[in-house]
């Protein structure tokens, strides 16, 4: 025919009579063709283009020689379950093996179209045997990880385990009966706020802004995963105000736990705080909660989601984490994370009916008692005598404007002991930069917000007072309307609170009670924020800057140098101390500081007090001010990054747009943070 390019000729084979039979020509490459090129040896693209350029040989000189034995699977934006109907999103794991022949493109943070064809990358092995190159094949698959949308992965493997396909018996109707299981829950109704969270979330990395998340009530997270025999670290779907409808494709283990929320399985109701078998092809519906605002929806074996620095948890600002990096939406797939393809591996190590006792079930109602500790920033300095005592003896109420950033209350408003924030700003609720503790309660002018698992790291508001970590379950259940009353409780109290949390959470204890706080009028007078002091002074070695270090609940401490002023020999000093801190951390003598955060003149310690008591991590800070001494010469290493900077740009505007809208329009920074920021600064 003088056809000189490359080209597929196709056959079709009978297996009764072991005879190929043409079928066609195609006058291009095909995919397939990566398969050929394993088993010649050859580059056929190459070869396309040495014959376009005149410089390919005789083909007859070539003479390629087949060897061995080449399989290829085409991985597809597609879900099989429904049809093979074309999925779409943000690719937010993509792994591949190291041993196999890829062709492809996709990486994580792909988006994938809904407009071109679905193919995301060709899977090719190559081996001596058919039989060795399916071994292969089948690690290959196993190795093979793509989340945030849906694929045919799971489908692969399982085909390629399948009798008929080993044993090469598949003929073209094949797939027409192939049984396909998937190991996963389907969501037909999103509810309000469905996401995927782990405990404890991601913590290290505090001081670069990223939040742990993680489950605003880890106390329920936890339970539901004990209900079902996970570890409490797995990921679990936490329910807002209205849950999701589910339907499960695999035989599985659940239990629901937190507010009340209606449940049925198939139409039928299904009781909280205790594990449920559920069938494959059935049905879950979640309502509205009655009381509190968040339920925990744990399932024998965890969610097969992927780990994002270093934990499952959902970030819904930072577009992370989770699956997708967002709140759940209808269609999406969760896969089973103790999955066998299936096998109804999920069920393995669960079991149906274990409860938790009515009368050991965290009491979740409208008005909320919650422990804190007093400080970091009390009276005289910021706060009235009286205010402070207005603080504790008030019943604060949830506002409508609450999140999982933060949950602001409506309450009586400070006098304030001083005028304005000095060089911090025009309010007397603003100081210089700092970190914040997850549970402090920051009053944000005259409004005071308790920051949730995704709230800021670092702000210029005053706290009086830090959730306890104990406590901070009850953050997840406050429902806009609620009321609150805060306890200001001792760090002995803190500590006794959490050991008898953990002894009944592992089962070896009562149910534990929030102690008796001190009186409201008496927190001023008999508490102080302030656990060390040391006033500025001159040694041998040159001056040495005031230090305070503050309590900021029981779970971090407040360093703090010099006066409420910018200097930048005090950022210096922050610097050297959370060096000696991290070279103590790293020789294995101070193992329970979990993350540092500097602010201007401010260090914040996040600590273990179960590893690290509280005592002993004061005095290593005691000792480290000690050894520092004066560095008015001091060296440290640094770098020059250059960065566009915009400050009039959409991102801005758009943000101070929602701020005017939900929170208040009369802030002096509103409507311009520009035309502030010149104000202020002269």
């Amino acid at each position: 025919m003088n056809y000189r390019s490359a080209g597929t000729v196709e056959y079709v084979y009978d297996a009764d009579t072991e005879r190929f039979y043409f079928l066609e020509v195609n006058t291009r490459l095909q995919v397939e063709h990566g398969v050929t090129e394993q088993v010649c040896g050859v580059d056929l693209v190459a070869w396309m283009v040495k014959l376009s350029a005149g410089e390919l040989p005789d083909l007859a000189s070539l003479q390629p020689k087949p060897q061995g034995a080449s399989i290829q699977v085409r991985l597809y934006a597609e879900d099989p379950a429904r049809n093979f109907q074309p999925s779409a999103g943000l690719l937010t794991e993509v792994a591949f093996p190291a041993d196999a022949r890829v062709d492809g493109w996709v990486e994580r943070g792909t988006e994938v179209p809904a407009w071109y064809d679905p193919m995301l990358a060709k899977l090719i092995v190559t081996a001596d045997t058919r039989e060795q190159a399916l071994a292969q094949l089948d690690q290959a698959l196993a190795d093979t990880r793509l989340a945030g949308i849906e694929t045919n992965l799971r489908y692969l493997r399982q085909v390629v385990r399948h009798p008929v396909f080993r044993e090469g018996r598949q003929v073209t109707r094949f797939l027409s009966t192939f049984d396909f299981r998937p190991d996963t829950i389907e969501v037909l109704a999103a509810g309000v706020q469905t996401a995927v969270q782990d405990w404890p979330g991601r913590r290290g990395l505090w001081n670069v802004g990223v939040p742990p998340s993680g489950p605003m009530d880890a106390l329920a997270h936890r339970l539901a995963n004990r209900l079902v025999g996970n570890a409490a670290d797995a990921a679990t779907l936490e329910c807002t105000l209205a849950g999701p409808t589910l339907k499960f494709h695999a035989d599985a283990v659940i239990a629901l736990t937190g507010a009340p929320m209606p449940a049925e399985l198939d139409g039928q109701p299904l009781t909280l705080w205790q594990s449920h078998a559920v069938r494959a092809g059935s049905v879950l519906t979640l309502g509205r909660t009655e009381q509190g605002c968040r339920s925990y929806l744990a399932v024998g074996g965890g969610l097969d989601v992927p780990l994002y620095l270093g934990s499952r948890a959902t970030f819904t600002l930072g577009q992370f984490g989770g699956h997708g990096g967002r709140n759940l939406r209808v269609g999406d797939v969760l896969h089973l994370a103790a999955s066998s393809e299936g096998k109804g591996g999920a069920t393995a190590g669960a079991t149906a009916g274990l409860q938790v006792p009515p009368e050991a079930r965290p009491h979740i109602g409208s008005h909320w008692d919650i422990g804190v500790l007093y400080g970091p920033h009390g009276a005289p300095d910021f706060f009235q005598d009286d205010d402070i005592a207005a603080f504790f003896a008030a019943d604060w109420k949830v506002h409508h404007n609450s999140s999982r950033t933060g949950v602001r209350l409506i309450g009586p408003r400070p006098r304030w002991s001083r005028t304005d924030g000095g060089e911090a700003g025009l309010h007397p609720s603003n100081i210089h930069d700092n970190a914040y503790a997850i549970g402090a309660i920051d009053f944000t002018g005259d409004m005071p917000v308790i920051l949730g698992p995704d709230g800021p790291s670092l702000g210029g508001f005053v706290c009086p007072a830090v959730v306890v970590a104990a406590e901070r379950w009850k953050l997840g259940q406050l429902k806009p309307g609620d009321t609150i009353r805060f306890q200001a409780l001792s760090v002995t109290q803190a500590q006794m609170l959490l050991n008898a949390q953990e002894a009944w959470l592992s089962g070896t204890g009562p149910l534990p009670k929030l102690p008796q706080g001190v009186p409201a009028d008496k927190v001023a007078t008999t508490l102080s924020p302030i656990v060390h002091q040391r006033a500025a002074q001159t040694t041998p070695q040159g001056e040495q800057p005031a230090l305070c270090i503050r309590q900021a609940g029981d779970r971090y401490l407040l360093i703090e140098f010099g006066p409420l002023v910018l200097d930048l020999a005090l950022r210096f000093r922050v610097h050297a101390l959370m060096a000696w801190l991290q070279a103590r951390r790293d020789a294995g003598d101070l193992p329970g500081i979990i993350d540092m955060t500097p602010g201007i003149r401010s260090l914040q310690i996040h600590f273990d007090p179960c590893v690290l008591p509280h005592a002993e991590l004061l005095a290593a800070l005691k000792s480290a001010d000690e050894q520092l001494g004066s560095i008015d010469d001091i060296v440290v290493p640094t770098r020059t990054v250059w960065l566009p900077l915009s400050w009039d740009d959409s991102a801005t505007k758009l943000a101070i747009e929602k701020y005017m809208q939900s929170v208040r329009a009369d802030a002096p920074w509103c409507p311009s943070n520009i035309e502030f920021i010149r104000r202020i600064n002269g």
